[in-house]
Protein backbone atom coordinates (compact mmCIF):
# COMPACT_ATOMS: atom_id res chain seq x y z
CA UNK A 1 0.00 0.00 0.00
CA UNK A 2 1.34 3.40 -0.91
CA UNK A 3 2.41 5.58 2.02
CA UNK A 4 1.01 8.57 0.16
CA UNK A 5 -2.52 7.20 -0.20
CA UNK A 6 -5.27 9.64 0.66
CA UNK A 7 -6.31 9.00 4.28
CA UNK A 8 -9.95 8.84 3.15
CA UNK A 9 -9.22 5.83 0.93
CA UNK A 10 -7.31 3.78 3.50
CA UNK A 11 -8.66 0.42 4.68
CA UNK A 12 -9.19 1.77 8.21
CA UNK A 13 -11.36 4.66 7.05
CA UNK A 14 -13.31 2.61 4.50
CA UNK A 15 -13.94 -0.23 6.95
CA UNK A 16 -15.15 2.35 9.49
CA UNK A 17 -17.60 3.79 6.95
CA UNK A 18 -18.78 0.30 5.99
CA UNK A 19 -19.26 -0.64 9.65
CA UNK A 20 -21.33 2.48 10.29
CA UNK A 21 -23.39 1.78 7.15
CA UNK A 22 -24.06 -1.80 8.23
CA UNK A 23 -24.90 -0.60 11.75
CA UNK A 24 -27.48 1.91 10.42
CA UNK A 25 -29.03 -0.70 8.14
CA UNK A 26 -29.08 -3.36 10.85
CA UNK A 27 -30.46 -1.03 13.54
CA UNK A 28 -33.36 -0.08 11.28
CA UNK A 29 -34.08 -3.71 10.42
CA UNK A 30 -33.76 -4.98 14.02
CA UNK A 31 -35.85 -2.25 15.66
CA UNK A 32 -39.21 -3.97 15.00
CA UNK A 33 -37.93 -7.01 16.95
CA UNK A 34 -36.80 -4.96 19.95
CA UNK A 35 -33.15 -5.75 19.24
CA UNK A 36 -30.18 -3.48 18.59
CA UNK A 37 -26.92 -4.21 16.78
CA UNK A 38 -25.08 -4.29 20.10
CA UNK A 39 -27.37 -7.08 21.27
CA UNK A 40 -26.31 -9.44 18.49
CA UNK A 41 -23.20 -10.93 20.09
CA UNK A 42 -25.14 -11.55 23.30
CA UNK A 43 -28.14 -13.06 21.52
CA UNK A 44 -25.99 -15.33 19.35
CA UNK A 45 -23.69 -16.42 22.19
CA UNK A 46 -26.62 -17.29 24.42
CA UNK A 47 -28.55 -19.01 21.64
CA UNK A 48 -25.55 -21.12 20.63
CA UNK A 49 -24.43 -21.91 24.19
CA UNK A 50 -21.08 -20.12 23.74
CA UNK A 51 -21.52 -18.02 26.87
CA UNK A 52 -23.65 -18.05 29.96
CA UNK A 53 -22.23 -15.43 32.31
CA UNK A 54 -21.60 -11.73 32.04
CA UNK A 55 -17.86 -12.37 31.96
CA UNK A 56 -18.23 -14.92 29.14
CA UNK A 57 -20.46 -12.56 27.19
CA UNK A 58 -18.07 -9.64 27.58
CA UNK A 59 -15.21 -11.79 26.32
CA UNK A 60 -17.31 -13.13 23.42
CA UNK A 61 -18.49 -9.63 22.41
CA UNK A 62 -14.99 -8.14 22.89
CA UNK A 63 -16.16 -5.47 25.32
CA UNK A 64 -15.27 -4.62 28.90
CA UNK A 65 -17.47 -5.90 31.72
CA UNK A 66 -19.03 -2.55 32.81
CA UNK A 67 -20.58 -1.85 29.37
CA UNK A 68 -21.72 -5.49 29.17
CA UNK A 69 -23.37 -5.17 32.60
CA UNK A 70 -25.20 -2.04 31.41
CA UNK A 71 -26.33 -3.75 28.21
CA UNK A 72 -27.55 -6.82 30.09
CA UNK A 73 -29.49 -4.60 32.51
CA UNK A 74 -31.22 -2.92 29.54
CA UNK A 75 -31.85 -6.26 27.85
CA UNK A 76 -33.31 -7.65 31.08
CA UNK A 77 -35.51 -4.57 31.46
CA UNK A 78 -36.69 -5.05 27.85
CA UNK A 79 -37.52 -8.72 28.45
CA UNK A 80 -34.77 -10.16 26.23
CA UNK A 81 -32.67 -11.93 28.88
CA UNK A 82 -33.07 -13.15 32.42
CA UNK A 83 -30.33 -13.40 35.01
CA UNK A 84 -30.30 -15.94 37.81
CA UNK A 85 -27.70 -16.57 40.50
CA UNK A 86 -25.02 -19.01 39.40
CA UNK A 87 -25.21 -22.01 41.75
CA UNK A 88 -21.50 -22.70 41.18
CA UNK A 89 -20.41 -19.12 41.98
CA UNK A 90 -22.45 -16.96 44.34
CA UNK A 91 -20.85 -13.77 42.98
CA UNK A 92 -21.93 -14.49 39.41
CA UNK A 93 -25.18 -14.77 37.48
CA UNK A 94 -26.21 -17.08 34.67
CA UNK A 95 -27.73 -15.27 31.70
CA UNK A 96 -30.33 -16.82 29.40
CA UNK A 97 -32.54 -15.67 26.57
CA UNK A 98 -36.23 -15.24 27.30
CA UNK A 99 -38.89 -16.97 25.24
CA UNK A 100 -39.66 -13.62 23.64
CA UNK A 101 -36.06 -13.20 22.44
CA UNK A 102 -35.89 -16.81 21.27
CA UNK A 103 -39.11 -16.45 19.30
CA UNK A 104 -37.96 -13.26 17.54
CA UNK A 105 -34.37 -14.29 16.87
CA UNK A 106 -34.92 -16.50 13.78
CA UNK A 107 -36.84 -13.82 11.87
CA UNK A 108 -34.45 -11.09 13.02
CA UNK A 109 -31.51 -13.21 11.83
CA UNK A 110 -33.20 -13.75 8.46
CA UNK A 111 -33.77 -10.00 8.09
CA UNK A 112 -30.09 -9.32 8.89
CA UNK A 113 -28.90 -11.95 6.43
CA UNK A 114 -31.07 -10.35 3.75
CA UNK A 115 -29.50 -6.98 4.62
CA UNK A 116 -26.07 -8.49 4.07
CA UNK A 117 -27.16 -9.91 0.71
CA UNK A 118 -28.61 -6.51 -0.25
CA UNK A 119 -25.38 -4.75 0.72
CA UNK A 120 -23.35 -7.18 -1.39
CA UNK A 121 -25.49 -6.68 -4.50
CA UNK A 122 -23.27 -6.92 -7.56
CA UNK A 123 -20.72 -9.16 -5.84
CA UNK A 124 -20.39 -12.70 -7.12
CA UNK A 125 -20.70 -15.45 -4.53
CA UNK A 126 -16.95 -16.04 -4.82
CA UNK A 127 -16.24 -12.34 -4.29
CA UNK A 128 -18.54 -12.21 -1.25
CA UNK A 129 -16.81 -15.27 0.26
CA UNK A 130 -13.37 -13.81 -0.45
CA UNK A 131 -14.44 -10.48 1.08
CA UNK A 132 -15.56 -12.24 4.29
CA UNK A 133 -12.30 -14.22 4.39
CA UNK A 134 -10.27 -11.03 3.96
CA UNK A 135 -12.22 -9.26 6.70
CA UNK A 136 -11.66 -12.23 9.04
CA UNK A 137 -7.91 -12.05 8.35
CA UNK A 138 -7.94 -8.30 8.96
CA UNK A 139 -9.76 -8.81 12.26
CA UNK A 140 -7.24 -11.47 13.29
CA UNK A 141 -4.40 -9.03 12.54
CA UNK A 142 -6.10 -6.31 14.58
CA UNK A 143 -6.65 -8.73 17.48
CA UNK A 144 -2.98 -9.75 17.33
CA UNK A 145 -1.85 -6.11 17.31
CA UNK A 146 -4.13 -5.27 20.25
CA UNK A 147 -2.78 -8.25 22.21
CA UNK A 148 0.78 -7.04 21.67
CA UNK A 149 0.19 -3.73 23.42
CA UNK A 150 -0.29 -0.15 22.35
CA UNK A 151 1.90 -0.55 19.29
CA UNK A 152 4.79 1.30 17.80
CA UNK A 153 4.82 5.05 17.74
CA UNK A 154 5.45 6.51 14.34
CA UNK A 155 7.20 9.73 13.47
CA UNK A 156 5.06 12.32 11.78
CA UNK A 157 7.63 12.55 9.02
CA UNK A 158 6.76 10.53 5.93
CA UNK A 159 9.77 8.56 4.65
Amino acid sequence: MSEHRDVLSTPGHLVSLVARGFARLSEARLKPFGFGVGHLPVLVALRDGKAGTQRDLARFARVEQPPMAQMLARMERDGLVRRTPDPADGRSHRVALTEMALSCLPEATAVLMQGNRDALAGFTEAEAEQFVDLLARLLANLDRLAANGPGRRWSSAVP
